[in-house]
């Protein structure tokens, strides 16, 4: 088993190391390149008089510095690659130590309407998207939204299988986020998925030919110049010639360049993440079934979309108007590269989506694999389909600090309901989200906090933060009862695991035992599962007369005037409240 914090120091020795070597090389390029244009220079100036030898010079350090670039935006590229890779150690050595408050908390991403998202702190600030979040793409960070979200309990084993080999390739892992990280772009995957989709072309048949030929005639008519055969009008009156065919398509081709100009960036480094996938042996089948969409005995994605990529490259290259209009005007090399796009266009634009789709999925189990990894004293939870539900010992919280965490054993069987009471700030909400999350990570197919584990999947429902709604102009207890309707309405076609914090506060404590003892009857009645929090101790009745029902308790001491929690779950119902105790102690309220 690696040590994550030994790994993560290790490997910032030898990137720092292998960055050192990079930055060297680049600055030999530099001086390399700066050599060769004053050699160059001079050269030029000496042969001044022989216009063939100038003419050669120029071409020659022209085809010389193009490789030179060539090289240095590879050597530039390694150079972001490993700084990119030193800052994802520099911040997993931060999230260890519990600093993970400044990267991206998915605020956006809260939805009242949610099953359980806002009730459990899934985004936010200090949230467990927070915490866990790796994503380089924002289609990643979309598709571990979804994973997160999407209460299924399907193929969980698969899943933790697929996390447990991923954890296990953690160089893998970096080098895929680094690569996910490097991409720069304005224009999302979603938008130039829908560009494609709709393309329509307008290069006719005859520049698949047109182009090789006007080329042809242009080099015989080069050479017959050079050597004195024809004059240099002749081509001149040629460069005019292909000014003209270009300029008939000119406005539909700068409306292509423009388009493809934002999706050329993406495309490059998605082939890069491609040939990371397509490379790599993977053993879980989880896995295998998503990188076998872009694997083909005929050509994997990579290939293709490298060879679009360099297309894009190609045709973006008319940006230099000294180039651009020397290629056109001789090569035709904006139709030849059209006609190239706009047939790969028609033969890959429908499976563009699902190659994308492939990337962004393996990014989202990227930050999936990293908490395993950070997290080997963690728990994959044994799947059962037997009478209990949830068991689970020395359970905690994952955003606890584990040196101050309490841990709690906890079971659960089917159909049964448990009703928690406790004093103020004794730890009941804190462990009906550690509950929660511990039940949408068991979906997942993550780690939880705890020694052992023992579940039968169940999709979760809750009701712990209603609030009420000036905009929609409803008040907290109509809030309250839309909820709850909400999760009578969901029970009526599936099984869930209900969670459920002080019902009816809205409402006056009659009517709100009242119907908090109606509801859970009706809860039990559906042979539903799961925990409701209360001060409210007339609830804990139910518990007589309901076989299914189950008290339990969190507890507070007042110890020479001073308030004591132990934060431990207990079966029973609490004797001590502590609310009196903490005005008088604030001085709120006199003694």
């Amino acid at each position: 088993m690696q040590n994550p914090r030994e790994s993560y120091l290790d490997l910032i020795t030898t990137y720092t190391g292998q960055l050192e070597k990079i930055k060297s090389k680049l600055m030999q390029s530099s001086m390399l390149r700066l050599a060769i244009f004053l050699a160059a220079a001079f050269a030029v100036y000496y042969f001044w008089s022989n216009s063939q030898i100038v003419i050669g010079i120029v071409i020659a350090v022209i085809i010389l510095f193009l490789i030179l670039v060539s090289r240095h935006s590879n050597l530039q590229y390694k150079r972001d690659f490993f700084q990119q890779l030193i800052q994802i150690n520099e911040t997993e050595l931060k999230v260890l130590d519990r600093q993970f408050h400044d990267l991206p908390d998915g605020e956006n991403h809260k939805n009242p309407q949610h099953p359980f998202s806002l009730d459990i702190d899934l985004f936010g600030r200090g949230s467990f998207y927070q915490y866990i979040n790796r994503s380089g793409l924002k289609s990643g960070e979309r598709k571990l939204v979804e994973l997160l979200t999407a209460n299924s309990i399907s193929n969980i084993e698969q899943k933790q299988e697929a996390i447990r080999e991923l954890a296990d390739n953690l160089e893998w892992r970096q080098n895929y986020l680094a690569t996910a990280a490097l991409v720069k772009t304005t224009t999302s995957s979603e938008s130039i998925i829908k560009w494609l989709k709709n393309y329509t072309g307008f290069a006719p048949r005859m520049m698949k030919w047109l182009p090789n030929l006007f080329s042809a005639v242009s080099l015989v008519l080069f050479i017959l110049m050079y050597f004195d055969f024809i004059p240099e009008s002749v081509l001149i009156g040629w460069f005019f010639i292909g000014l003209i065919i270009t300029g008939i398509y000119v406005k539909k081709v700068n409306s292509l360049w423009d388009n493809s100009g934002k999706a050329q960036s993406t495309f490059e480094q998605y082939y890069k993440l491609m040939l990371l996938l397509e490379k790599h042996e993977f053993e879980s089948e989880y896995l295998k079934a998503q990188q076998q969409k872009i694997k083909s005995e005929k050509a994997n994605a990579s290939g293709v979309i490298k060879q679009f990529s360099k297309m894009l490259g190609t045709l973006d290259q008319r940006s230099n108007l000294l180039v651009g209009t020397f290629m056109n005007a001789f090569f035709l090399s904006d139709l030849r590269q059209v006609y190239k796009i706009e047939q790969w266009i028609k033969t890959n634009a429908d499976k563009v989506e699902e190659w994308f789709d492939v990337i962004a999925f393996f990014d989202s189990q990227n930050s999936l694999g990293n908490f395993g990894f950070n997290n080997p004293q963690y728990t994959y939870a044994k799947i059962t389909n037997t009478g209990t539900t949830f068991k689970a010992t020395g359970l905690a919280h994952p955003l606890l600090d584990p040196r101050k965490a309490v841990t709690n054993d906890f079971e659960i069987d089917n159909k049964q309901f448990f009703i928690i009471t406790g004093a103020n700030m004794a730890g009941k909400s804190t462990f009906l989200r550690t509950v929660s999350l511990s039940i949408v990570m068991s979906n997942v197919g993550l780690p939880i906090c705890a020694d052992s584990v023992t579940y039968t999947p169940i999709k979760l429902i809750t009701s712990m933060r209603t609030s009420d709604s000036l905009t929609d102009d409803e008040s907290y207890f109509f809030s309250e009862l839309k909820r709850l309707q909400f999760i009578v309405n969901a029970i009526k076609s599936d099984t869930y695991f209900i969670i459920l914090d002080e019902i009816l506060k809205g409402t006056n404590s009659t009517d709100k035992a009242i119907g908090s003892r109606k509801f859970i009857e009706k809860l039990v009645g559906s042979h539903s599962t799961g925990i409701i929090a209360t001060h409210d101790l007339s609830l804990c009745e139910a518990a007589d007369d309901l076989d299914q029902v189950k008290n339990y308790y969190f507890d507070a001491e007042i110890k020479d005037d001073e308030l004591f929690f132990d934060y431990t779950f207990k079966k029973g119902i609490c004797q001590n409240m502590n609310a009196s105790f903490l005005l008088r102690k604030m001085n709120i309220i006199d003694a």
